[in-house]
């Protein structure tokens, strides 16, 4: 496959040992059926006396989710390419819809209701753009930096649409599922660098002005290097294009940005300075997860989680509540199940049959990657209050249903592959 030599041989050396499991995909069976039976636990212990049922629920779409992925691991992939634009542009109407109609909760207009049900259609947007992007970048050679248009400009129509709803957690998601499907299809880590560089010319715009004297000529000398033809014009480019990322990102930290989003992605560095505003949730989540110990106080027996210390625990901050009641080992193999998760679901994608296959895979990846880091840093401290959920684990019934139908999607390409594993 195009592009993908050099991932297949690091990763295959982490996952060549089949004999785990006689059928190792029953890793994506079993690891979820733990988390989120181990969430469920934690969720109820989140809401004690309280008379809410959302554990119940999140059994509920669990098992609803399995199902989905039984008859999802029987479907072709191939046989949507051809309704892919159609779904896009649906998605994109919907995400246009939600902004102008939609229900509003917690100060964001994120829902349609529906049957009396609150849908997030932003879950649902991540899958479609896994797809589409898997279409534009299948059998693609990255020979100039004119590549990138088409996969960054159908990946921004749903990201400023959900950015502005406002989902801040939800968009960065959006940045990652591409940069991830255009490294795994063989973009040059330069370039992968100089897009990544864009997030420190715009600190550095708002921070430390003068340092944008240094930065954006080191940008345009490893553009030089890295491009294979056409070097100054496209260097000329980037630099411009880095030139209007430090002119207009104070504006939009200060006018388009929110408060309460300013406020995340800055105290996290010093959580104390608002201890009872922006910095509230990040501290009590650090003093539960250290209160926890080594062996935690046990199941249902969490005070600070009793006490409802941290708002919302059972959604984004579930990570605190494994951390007081199952200790450093609880949280330590909870890490463990993500990891031998994704480690099997890389696998997957590097025997898949097609790119095309491979790539959504890849991009199911690294959503999942994505959002596990940045909600488990944001727990202990380690990063920004985003508002992204851990998968399986976080309540919210749409996020946990896609999660399923993604784990089907991945099946699927695990089951084509198989004769050819077989194979070789």
């Amino acid at each position: 496959m195009l592009g993908l030599g050099r991932n297949k041989i690091s990763t295959s050396k982490i996952v060549r040992n089949k004999k785990f499991w006689k059928d190792p995909d029953l890793i994506i069976w079993i690891v979820p059926f733990i988390l989120v039976h181990l969430s469920c636990v934690l969720i109820a212990s989140t809401q004690r006396n309280l008379g809410i049922t959302h554990w119940y629920q999140h059994a509920i779409i669990a098992y609803i989710g399995s199902l989905i992925v039984y008859f999802l691991a029987q479907l072709p992939l191939q046989d949507l390419r051809r309704f892919l634009l159609p779904i896009y542009f649906f998605t994109i109407l919907v995400l246009l819809y939600v902004n102008f109609s939609g229900t509003s909760a917690l100060g964001a207009q994120r829902w349609l209701s529906i049957a009396g049900l609150n849908i997030q259609p932003s879950e649902f947007a991540k899958l479609t753009l896994i797809f589409v992007l898997a279409s534009i970048l299948d059998r693609k050679r990255f020979s100039n930096l004119s590549h990138l248009i088409k996969p960054i400009v159908v990946s921004f129509l749903p990201w400023i649409l959900v950015f502005i709803q406002p989902d801040l957690g939800t968009s960065l998601v959006f940045g990652a599922i591409l940069l991830g499907m255009l490294y795994w299809s063989g973009m040059p880590y330069e370039w992968a660098f100089i897009i990544l560089a864009t997030l420190v010319t715009g600190l550095l715009s708002y921070l430390y002005q003068f340092g944008l004297f240094i930065w954006i000529p080191i940008i345009g000398f490893m553009s030089y290097k890295s491009l294979p033809n056409q070097k100054k014009f496209l260097t000329l480019i980037v630099i411009f294009f880095h030139s209007l990322i430090a002119k207009i990102s104070p504006w939009f930290w200060e006018n388009v940005l929110r408060d309460y989003q300013r406020d995340r992605l800055i105290l996290f560095l010093n959580p104390s300075k608002d201890p009872l505003g922006g910095g509230y949730h990040m501290l009590q989540s650090k003093i539960g997860i250290g209160s926890g110990g080594l062996l935690g106080s046990g199941l249902m027996q969490g005070q600070l989680t009793k006490l409802k210390f941290i708002p919302e625990q059972h959604t984004d901050f579930i990570f605190s509540a494994l951390g007081e009641e199952t200790g450093f080992l609880g949280t330590l193999l909870v890490a463990f199940l993500f990891f031998i998760l994704i480690v099997r679901l890389i696998k997957i994608a590097v025997d898949a049959r097609t790119d095309f296959e491979s790539l959504i895979v890849i991009g199911i990846v690294s959503m999942f990657i994505f959002q596990i880091m940045v909600n488990i840093f944001m727990t202990i401290g380690l990063g920004p209050v985003t508002g992204i959920p851990l998968p399986f684990m976080s309540y919210g019934r749409t996020a946990l249903f896609v999660n399923f139908i993604s784990l089907g999607f991945c099946l699927s390409v695990s089951r084509r592959g198989q004769p050819i594993r077989n194979n070789l």
